[in-house]
């Protein structure tokens, strides 16, 4: 059954969804009367293209701007984190928002291309490719909703530049939606492996080091060429890290190992199947063992 993963679980939706072709009713400008209030009250998660474009602009490295303008949360308990926009100190606005309108405008969120939208990602059982689906969102102080233009959805988030943004994003949200969707088939993610996605989706600085490292290099048969322009590339690189992640977390192999590598690892796996089949015979013995009274209770 499929079911629909809002982005916005607090905001007021509109509960139905609808397609790009729907004609919304909707504009933002200077002047209008509830100018920057959607600005002054944020809760704003990124993808990893939103925090590439950010540190760019900027001309920080991708610790520095996690560190300054970005907060960390689980989506699930011990699970995969996701990454939110830090507000002012002592506040709730956006560290960006000025009396002119947003200082980083030309790059700024996804979710700020999309208001008043909300992409809906629609999942079915064993499922991960997204499916786009969106919802209107209307809150009180906004009065965009009472401009006199009307355009779809298709029209407005390519007018904002979010199609650009959906595209170089979607390695990411089917990651996420194929880690729902698997569920207890898969468990919680390791620590280890809770630092590599975080690492590979956000921190593409410390990413692009580990890419280039001679660890890297023993374990992967990536030609020499493809990852020189990997680490010259933060768009390509970004990419890649989510195939790496699929390899990584979900075992679906693209990225060629080293015979070397490739040995350990049929071994680690023939090591950790034989030790869970002597666990479950073990766990068996113990359920039979206590299917029968002692010696001295069966008198």
């Amino acid at each position: 059954m499929s079911r629909p993963e809002i982005p916005f679980p607090q905001s007021p939706v509109i509960p139905n969804m609808v397609d790009g072709d729907h004609v919304i009713q909707f504009s933002c400008h200077k002047g209008i009367a509830c100018w920057n209030a959607c600005c002054s009250n944020i809760d704003i998660s990124l993808t990893p293209y939103d925090i590439l474009r950010l540190k760019q602009r900027l001309e920080l490295s991708s610790a520095e701007f996690l560190t300054k303008y970005t907060v960390p949360y689980e989506m699930e308990k011990d699970d995969i984190a996701g990454v939110k926009f830090r507000p002012v100190d002592g506040g709730t606005a956006c560290q960006f928002m000025t009396p002119e309108g947003c200082s980083v405008y030309e790059d700024r969120p996804t979710a700020c291309r999309y208001y008043p939208i909300a992409l809906v990602s629609m999942r079915k059982q064993d499922e991960y490719v997204d499916r786009d689906s969106y919802a209107l969102v209307k809150e009180d102080h906004c009065k965009g909703h009472a401009e006199p233009r009307t355009l779809s959805i298709d029209a407005y988030r390519k007018e904002q530049g979010a199609d650009v943004y959906d595209d170089l994003a979607r390695g990411w949200r089917q990651l996420i939606l194929k880690k729902k969707s698997s569920g207890p088939s898969v468990g919680k993610p390791s620590l280890k492996s809770r630092q590599l996605f975080f690492m590979a989706c956000y921190d593409i600085d410390q990413f692009r080091a580990f890419v280039a490292s001679d660890s890297f290099g023993r374990l992967f048969a990536l030609p020499l060429a493809e990852r020189e322009q990997l680490v010259g590339d933060d768009v390509a690189l970004m990419q890649f890290a989510f195939r790496f992640l699929r390899q990584v977390l979900f075992g679906e192999e693209s990225i060629p190992l080293n015979d070397e590598a490739a040995q350990i690892r049929t071994e680690r796996l023939r090591d950790k199947r034989l030790q869970e089949e002597r666990e479950g015979a073990e766990r068996l013995a113990r359920a039979e063992t206590d299917d029968y009274p002692a010696d001295d209770e069966q008198d």
